[in-house]
């Protein structure tokens, strides 16, 4: 039988009683135990969503390149985790999470669309499903399983019209020419827009609520640029120290939004076609 509350689940997934439940935002709750730790736990009733989160939290943490919340464990509608104390950004955080994310993406990933070691290969980012399915050739890999299934879920839907969409597909058939320098597949967040950066009150950045699989480390950047991020250019000179960017990166920078925009526009309407055509007329160059 699953715990019936957030305080129960935090009991049986740590061992320690809870002491104190206080709700936060949407369906996390703040669960302080006995032993005076507080963890956070999540519920997410979608199927595998707390399985593929914990098992992106682990991958992510394996390579010690980057801090995420401690995993303490999940079931199918609760996940526990540690709870990070939030602080403020500052430019010594935003150096280090650069250079941790170079070394995040350099431990790599089997094949582009990998899932996590014990992920489904039906996942999620944010609330809309997330098909894991690998390939080996990015721009094919990027066009078939990250962009057109969100552009032709939108178009659907009524929240792109079939002529817009006519422009982001022109991206897909000339993407081997606008991909730039061939990459081999990156450990990626996955989801990396700035609300899934803490910045912790110990100092360090933690990442949370991962989207994660094997990817192209340029669309980790790109959507951290996309709806901004404190100290982002320190983040960005770190990451350059720690792993060079390949020569045109700053142009592409469309070309890899355009798959968390299809993302806001199939979860959130038509209010972010706007900039997903604008998105892609500028990986076209248009």
């Amino acid at each position: 039988m699953l715990p019936d509350g957030p305080g129960a689940a935090a009991a049986h997934h740590t061992g320690q009683a809870a002491a104190h439940v206080r709700p936060r935002s949407g369906a996390l709750t703040e669960v302080e135990l006995a032993d005076g730790r507080r963890v956070m736990v999540k519920r997410d009733d979608a199927p595998e969503a707390t399985h593929a989160e914990a098992a992106g939290l682990r991958w992510l943490a394996a390579p010690g390149a980057v801090r995420v919340p401690e995993v303490f464990g999940c079931d199918r509608r609760w996940l526990v985790t540690e709870l990070v104390a939030e602080g403020r950004p500052t430019r010594e955080a935003a150096v280090g999470l650069g250079r941790g994310l170079a070394r995040l993406h350099a431990a790599g990933a089997p094949e582009f669309g990998a899932p996590p070691p014990g992920g489904p290969v039906e996942a999620y980012i944010g609330q809309a499903p997330m098909r894991n399915v690998t390939g080996d050739n990015w721009p094919q890999w990027y066009a078939e399983h990250r962009v057109l299934p969100y552009l032709r879920r939108a178009v659907d839907e009524g929240a792109m019209e079939r002529r817009e969409a006519a422009v982001v597909e022109e991206v897909c058939a000339r993407l081997p020419e606008l991909a730039g320098p061939p990459e081999p597949p990156a450990r990626q967040h996955g989801d990396l827009w700035n609300g899934n950066v803490v910045w912790s009150a110990a100092g360090p950045a933690y990442l949370i609520d991962p989207a994660a699989h094997g990817g192209h480390r340029e669309t980790d950047l790109a959507m951290l640029e996309l709806f901004g991020c404190p100290h982002l250019a320190a983040v960005l000179d770190g990451y350059a120290q720690a792993g060079p960017l390949s020569e045109g990166r700053r142009e592409r920078v469309p070309l890899h939004q355009l798959f968390p925009l299809l993302v806001h526009t199939v979860l959130f309407g038509r209010s972010y076609a706007g900039q997903t055509l604008q998105a892609a007329r500028a990986a076209l160059r248009l």
